[in-house]
Formats: structure tokens, C-alpha cells, sequence
């Protein structure tokens, strides 16, 4: 087969972003719009990835150079174009990178949607030898390059909108910007591009009519699915497409067997943090509710339900659990894990490192924070838990803490089966509380509690009989 090496056009300044953010770096679904773009190399097994770099060329080739070597099986390489004279200019730059022997693809870093599919397809299209072009039926072609066609259907050339006649205007086959062509034609044809134009730039699409002079034929690769080729150029722009691309994510969980409450409000996104990709995997009869997004890998055992605005990440949660809405799961790195028929929430808080067992019960306004529970242990109200070995059936009180810091190192809590935790209470870490223990409401523990005994640390209550309180004195 012959080598492929993707070309990447990521120079331009993306003015109606309004951002000092480059616009290939905007994030779409969590990640950046250049990123998604660079996945097609790994889809398409490329050789190599050239990108085109221009405005904000430091911060895009440190960004991409970081993601690639995470998980690149491709040669990257950047070039920059400065100034930028148009997309002819831009892929001149590369020329010298090229090698004669591959097929070229030439993609647009701020059009991330693509998929791998369509481009197989344009370069079978390419076979090698010819130039092959991927294009669209739009409604509203305005702005794109309409594709000009001879009486017997073939492709004779490209014609960008400014320099379209009003019968050109009204060709609704329009030019996507991605094309495939045999790297030991591309060059030439690049040497002999002007700017004679109404832009006064070198446009990549004249050399369509070259390869039409040199007798060449020019395929078109035409798809109808206009989400494939959508570009980015504003906020507005870029919400349209997060939210198409969500929608179809939501439909393909929805045909696997999923129950979305509202298609329309549902997120899931890969984790810029961790690098971990987007993934959501559900078992059966698994129901979301509203406005949840999931961040990174997820995996949803069968018949778990989650609530309304739940925020869920890198997690792991069993089957027949039940997430209450507005529950916070991130497990980052290392991960959270919820247990077969556990209750979680609302507004509870599982931080990375949570690994919950069975029928766990976490209640309103919990946090957990690397610390294990085993089978049947209950945390209802209002406590956190750091750092803590927790035996089965525990019963942790409402506004109980581990005190796991020092101020300079954390320490573990032991809390062995069977011990009851009343409210109030600070565990002062390291500290072990044994099996069938009891801890009194209100009491600070700093010392080991021996199994079956009752721990009690607070001070004795007084009443001062006739006691008033202080008054306000009247102002003068």
C-alpha cells in the first residue's frame, strides 16, 4: 500500500474567536480541535504528520508534541508559514518534508469531525495516482469553493466563493478543504501557483485545473453528512458543534440500549487531565437523567441509574447502583470505584482513589477521598472520609471527620467492621478503631480504640443555672 502522509493546515489566527487562545486549540468535547484532527493519522496508520504553523506557532507545536508522544504511531513534524499567504502557501512550506513516494492528505486542523471511513475512501479514491477530492451538498453554500464540473460530469476545477460567478454561486457541491494526492504530483503543481486572485492569495484548489491541463483525471469523493467537514471560526460555531457531536454520541449509546432521559443534554468528553480518551461503557437497562456529563473513561454495570446533573469521571460503578443527582465522581489517575447496589447522594463527593464495596451507602454532602469501604458500610450526612480503611457495616455519623494531615503528611484511619461512629466526631489520624466499637457523638479520638469498647473524648457538660446572655448596649 502506499505510504500516507497527512498535511494538517494549523496557521491561521481565528480572528472571530475572539480568543487568545489559538483556534486549533480550542476544545471540543475536551480536547483540542487539532487533537481530533491528528487521530485521523493513527486511523489512516499514516507515516508521518506535518503540521502547518503560524499564528501562535509556540503554543500549538508544545501542545501537539505533547499529546503525540503519549500516543503517536506516526512521524510528527511541524512547519511554519509565516506570513500566511493563503492555503497554497501553506502547503509549500511542507514540500521540502515530503517524500515522492507517498500519498498526501491534506486536512484542516479547525475540522475535527471527519471520519476515518470517509477519509479511507478519498484515498482509495486517490489509488496512488490521481487527485481525489472529498466534497459536500450544502443548502447554504456561501464561503466554500463551489466544484465546477465539464458537460460529462468530470471535475474541471474549483472556484472559491469571491471569485465565483453568480451562476458558480449557485453549485451547491462545494470543496470540504480535504484532499488526497500522490506527493510526486503535488510538488510541480505547487511551484506554479499565483495569487492572481481576488484575495490575493495562493489557493491550493488551482491546482485542480493543473491536473485537468496535464490530462490527469480529478475524483470526487462526495458525501451528504455536512457535520463530517464542519469547520470552527467562532464560538457560536463551535457550540453548534460540540452539541452536534454529543448528539451523536448520545444516539450511538441509545442504539446499544441506553436509556437517555433528554438526548439533547448529555456530555461526554475526553479528560484533558489525565489524557484519558472518552468512553462510556454501560451494561444493560442503564438509565441517565439530565444534564450528566461523563469525563474520561466510564464504565456503567447493568441497570445502574444516574440522577439529573451528575458529574461523573474515570470511574467505575456496579451494577444496580444507584447515582442520586448531583453526585461528584472523579477518580483522575487513580480511579473510583462504586460497588454492586450502592446508593450514592445527591450531592455527594467521591474523589480519586474511592473504591466503595457493596451496598455502600453514601449520603447528602459526603466526600471520600482515597479510602476503601467495605460491603454494607453507610456514611449518610454530612462527614468526610480521607484516607480511611473502612470495615463492612460501619456506620459513620452525620459531621464525622477523619483528620488525615498533619500539615505535613497524610495518615491513615483504620475503622474495622461492625464499628458504630457517632455524630460530631474528629478522628485524629493515625488512629485504629477496632472491630464492634463505639465512638460517642462529639468525641475528638487521638488513641487506638480496642474492638468492642466505647471510645468517649469530649469535655463534660456543665449547666450554670440563671445564666443571661450579653446584651447590646442602646446606642446614644
Amino acid at each position: 500500500m502506499t505510504p500516507i502522509d497527512i498535511l494538517i493546515m494549523a496557521a491561521g489566527k481565528g480572528t472571530r474567536m475572539k480568543s487568545r487562545l489559538p483556534k486549533v486549540l480550542q476544545r471540543l468535547a475536551g480536547r483540542p480541535l487539532l487533537h481530533h484532527v491528528l487521530d485521523q493519522a493513527a486511523h489512516l496508520q499514516a507515516r508521518s504528520a506535518i503540521v502547518i504553523t503560524g499564528h501562535g506557532a509556540t503554543e500549538v507545536e508544545a501542545a501537539t508534541a505533547i499529546a503525540a508522544r503519549v500516543e503517536a504511531t506516526f512521524d510528527l513534524q511541524f512547519v511554519r508559514q509565516e506570513p500566511q499567504l493563503g492555503t497554497g502557501h501553506a502547503v509549500q512550506q511542507a514540500v521540502p518534508h515530503l517524500r515522492e513516494d507517498g500519498t498526501v492528505v491534506v486536512l484542516s486542523g479547525d475540522v475535527p469531525l471527519t471520519r476515518p471511513s470517509t477519509l479511507r475512501a478519498l484515498v482509495d479514491a486517490c489509488a496512488g495516482e490521481r487527485l481525489a477530492l472529498l466534497t459536500v451538498e450544502l443548502a447554504d453554500p456561501t464561503g466554500y469553493g463551489r466544484i465546477v464540473r465539464g458537460a460529462d460530469g468530470a471535475v474541471r476545477g474549483i472556484v472559491e466563493h469571491k471569485d465565483a460567478s453568480e451562476a458558480q454561486r449557485a453549485i451547491t457541491e462545494v470543496y470540504s478543504g480535504i484532499m488526497a494526492v500522490p506527493a510526486r504530483l503535488l510538488a510541480p503543481w505547487l511551484a506554479l501557483l499565483t495569487n492572481d486572485n481576488a484575495q490575493g492569495e495562493y489557493y491550493l484548489t488551482d491546482i485542480v485545473a493543473m491536473a485537468v491541463a496535464d490530462g490527469l483525471p480529478v475524483a470526487a469523493h462526495r458525501i451528504s453528512d455536512a457535520l463530517q467537514v464542519a469547520g470552527v471560526n467562532s464560538p457560536l460555531q463551535l457550540a453548534e458543534l460540540e452539541r452536534a457531536h454529543q448528539l451523536r454520541q448520545a444516539q450511538a449509546l441509545m442504539e446499544q440500549g441506553v436509556r437517555l432521559a433528554d438526548p439533547a443534554r448529555f456530555d461526554l468528553r475526553d479528560d484533558a487531565r489525565t489524557g484519558a480518551r472518552a468512553a462510556l461503557v454501560c451494561g444493560q437497562d442503564v438509565e441517565i437523567d439530565v444534564g450528566c456529563i461523563f469525563t474520561g473513561r466510564v464504565e456503567l454495570g447493568e441497570g445502574v441509574q444516574i440522577g439529573a446533573h451528575c458529574c461523573i469521571a474515570n470511574a467505575s460503578i456496579g451494577a444496580g447502583a444507584i447515582v442520586h443527582p448531583y453526585t461528584h465522581i472523579d477518580g483522575e489517575k487513580l480511579g473510583a470505584r462504586v460497588g454492586e447496589g450502592a446508593l450514592i447522594g445527591p450531592y455527594a463527593r467521591l474523589r480519586p482513589g474511592a473504591q466503595l464495596g457493596r451496598e455502600v451507602h453514601i449520603g447528602n454532602f459526603v466526600e471520600v477521598k482515597n479510602s476503601t469501604l467495605a460491603d454494607g458500610a453507610k456514611a449518610n450526612h454530612l462527614a468526610y472520609l480521607g484516607d480511611a480503611s473502612v470495615g463492612e457495616r460501619v456506620n459513620y455519623g452525620a459531621g464525622s471527620i477523619t483528620a488525615n494531615y498533619d500539615g505535613a503528611n497524610k495518615h491513615r484511619t483504620v475503622i474495622e467492621a461492625d464499628v458504630h461512629i457517632g455524630s460530631n466526631c474528629v478522628l485524629v489520624a493515625p488512629v485504629t478503631i477496632g472491630a464492634g466499637a463505639t465512638v460517642g457523638g462529639g468525641s475528638t479520638i487521638t488513641k487506638d480504640v480496642p474492638a468492642g469498647a466505647l471510645g468517649v473524648a469530649r469535655g463534660k457538660q456543665v449547666s450554670i443555672a440563671d445564666w443571661h446572655r450579653p446584651a447590646k448596649q442602646p446606642k446614644p
